[in-house]
């Protein structure tokens, strides 16, 4: 290669490394989500720490519930496997859930829990999907589903239409006290679904009915991973 050559080319590629650079430095900053923020964490610890986490997701509960911009704050322990357990919240924004991340409260919880914890903490973030009122009422010793659901990209939004289709369907079965469906912010063909039920014999008819076997027949068609449904108690 003749010398003027090369420097023609070491001059090309120089002029669009830098637009290339300036490409990504006038990128525009994503954008700030808006809504509420849905935040559902798993917790697994010990089997032989199960009491002291109650007690300090108890105490977590507590102290969130009294933060700026926190709606709701709930912990719930998974039936079957006590030493798991689901913390369940949602706050006003963007700015408050970032805010609490930060706090003394949450690098407290996240350190005592990684002190006694059988797997590292899931942590899911979403905005609602197909949600009903925030303040609905629940019932001492209540069901509480959380289901993940993962469709295959493209078919995210036949999924979206079918959950929604089923959150309208099972707020009114009998027995419902909330039917919450959720979409996780950094995935979304990702998607929670909280269910709270008066007792076990609404979750068995809520199991048999139309709607709900309508739905896992479509879901069947595009599912991206097995249907990860658990059963939890709140904790008093």
């Amino acid at each position: 290669m003749r010398p003027s050559f090369r420097a023609l080319v070491l001059g090309l590629v120089i002029v669009v490394s830098g637009v290339t650079a300036d490409a990504r430095a006038q990128a525009p900053a994503p954008a700030p989500i808006e809504g509420n923020i849905y935040a559902v964490t798993y917790v697994e610890v010990m089997p032989t720490a199960k009491a002291d986490a109650a007690t300090l997701l108890k105490r977590y509960r507590e102290a969130a519930r009294k933060e700026g911009g926190n709606l709701r704050c709930e912990v719930a322990q998974r039936i079957d496997q006590p030493h798991q357990f689901a913390i369940l919240e949602i706050w006003k924004d963007q700015a408050a859930f970032e805010a609490h991340g930060k706090g003394a409260n949450t690098t407290d919880t996240r350190e005592k829990i990684t002190a006694i914890r059988n797997a590292p903490t899931d942590e899911r973030v979403h905005v609602g999907l197909s949600v009903g009122p925030i303040d609905a009422p629940t019932v001492r010793g209540a069901i509480y589903v959380a289901t993940h659901v993962d469709v295959i990209p493209p078919r995210k939004e036949d999924g979206v239409a079918a959950l929604k289709r089923l959150g309208d369907e099972s707020r009114r079965a009998d027995g419902n006290l909330r039917f919450e469906v959720v979409q996780q912010i950094n995935r979304q063909n990702h998607f929670t679904v909280v269910e709270i039920w008066k007792d076990t014999k609404a979750v068995e008819a809520h199991s048999m009915a139309p709607a709900t076997r309508e739905f896992r027949d479509k879901l069947a068609t595009m599912t991206g991973a097995l249907y990860d449904e658990r059963m939890y108690r709140a904790i008093d």
